[in-house]
């Protein structure tokens, strides 16, 4: 089971909605319960009928979180540390994948990159739950386009962390979702420079009207 807490925003939903039609099961997760189930009855209308799709359901974050055994940070920064305080027991020896760009908009300049004192969002997240697996990975992927399941994805996903293992674990829920190829990034310090990548990503998306991703070149995985 994968919990996407604070799932109910576009990256959450997406994520859910693409790793569900790959056969895993998903539970997306908010402050409202309610609120949960019903874009866990959203998202199921929407796979209605797709051969090999996995469950979708619907909880509050701490029941979510105490399900999974994996879990996705999808809720703005300024929510994540709130959110985390009361799931580090049930997030004890997890992967969690933390999705999360620190960013904010100002009129003229466009989106920035917001400074995170322990350096990133994941970063954060792994001195809140220092006894789970904190793995950085899918901020540089379109969370509008994640949601068009007809639409194919294209572009590189960094994934990074301190736990070989759990990097490993990430990169092949990368490949559930066709087209779109793993690159490792080295560790969880890393995981700022790729978070930093995002802003941009929607200042070129503003410009020129398109959904921009990353690709690596001369890389081969």
């Amino acid at each position: 089971m994968l919990a996407f807490l604070g799932g109910t925003g576009p990256e959450g939903r997406g994520l859910a909605l693409r790793l569900a039609v790959s056969g895993e099961d998903v539970i997306i997760g908010s402050r409202d319960a309610q609120r949960a189930a019903d874009a866990a009855v959203e998202l199921a209308a929407l796979v209605e009928g797709v051969a090999g799709c996995g469950r979708i359901e619907g909880a509050d974050n701490l029941e979510a979180a105490t399900r999974a055994d994996a879990a996705f940070l999808t809720v703005p920064y300024e929510a994540q540390a709130p959110m985390l305080a009361p799931l580090a027991e049930p997030l004890v020896g997890k992967v969690v994948v933390n999705v999360i760009a620190p960013m904010r908009f100002e009129r003229g300049r466009g989106a920035i990159a917001v400074p995170v004192e322990a350096g990133s969002a994941a970063e954060e997240a792994q001195g809140l739950l220092p006894d789970s697996r904190i793995v950085a990975a899918f901020q540089n992927v379109s969370a509008e386009e994640l949601q068009e399941l007809g639409h194919e994805m294209e572009g590189d996903v960094v994934i990074c962390s301190d736990h070989a293992e759990a990097k490993e674990l990430v990169k092949s829920y990368t490949s559930k979702i066709a087209s779109l190829r793993p690159v490792d990034g080295g560790g969880l310090g890393n995981s700022r420079y790729v978070e930093q990548i995002t802003p941009l990503l929607v200042n070129i998306n503003r410009i020129y009207k398109v959904h921009s991703g990353i690709k690596i070149v001369g890389v081969q995985e």
